[in-house]
């Protein structure tokens, strides 16, 4: 596990690590609403070179930028829904899937189908400072 201390101007440390280390598979965004989860995919999709603007897919369940780009949250209908509609038929796909909101049993179901998984733990601390725990899964 990494740690990485930012304000939300310098999350493009972060990216540029990921970036570099990891690209493709699945990069599971824990924290609290409003942590950055959704800032760090829009910071990701700019260094990767798309212009699509990024939004949460809160209530659409799925976002794609480009063809090799994928979004999901599934903080509104979970994770049984999310399988239930054969969204990790989705994850299969070749390219960078972003799932915010997912939890450990994702992860260990990710993981027991052999896909490559990074999580991301994102923490808001004091004056807009994030911590973000990487780990690769």
């Amino acid at each position: 596990m990494k740690t990485y201390t930012l304000d939300l101007d310098e999350v493009d440390t972060l990216v540029n690590e990921v970036v570099s280390t990891f690209t493709k598979g699945i990069i599971i965004l824990r924290g609290d609403l409003a942590c950055g989860k959704t800032t760090f995919v829009k910071k990701m999709v700019l260094k990767l070179g798309y212009k699509d603007e990024v939004t949460s897919p809160t209530f659409s369940l799925q976002q794609c930028y480009g063809e090799k780009i994928f979004h999901y949250d599934i903080y509104n209908h979970g994770l049984e829904h999310f399988i239930a509609l054969g969204m990790l038929e989705e994850l299969e796909k070749e390219g960078l899937h972003f799932v915010e909101w997912g939890d450990k049993k994702l992860e260990n179901i990710l993981k027991n189908a052999g896909m490559e998984v990074l999580v991301i733990e994102i923490k808001k601390t004091v004056n807009d400072i994030r911590e973000y725990k990487v780990t690769h899964a």
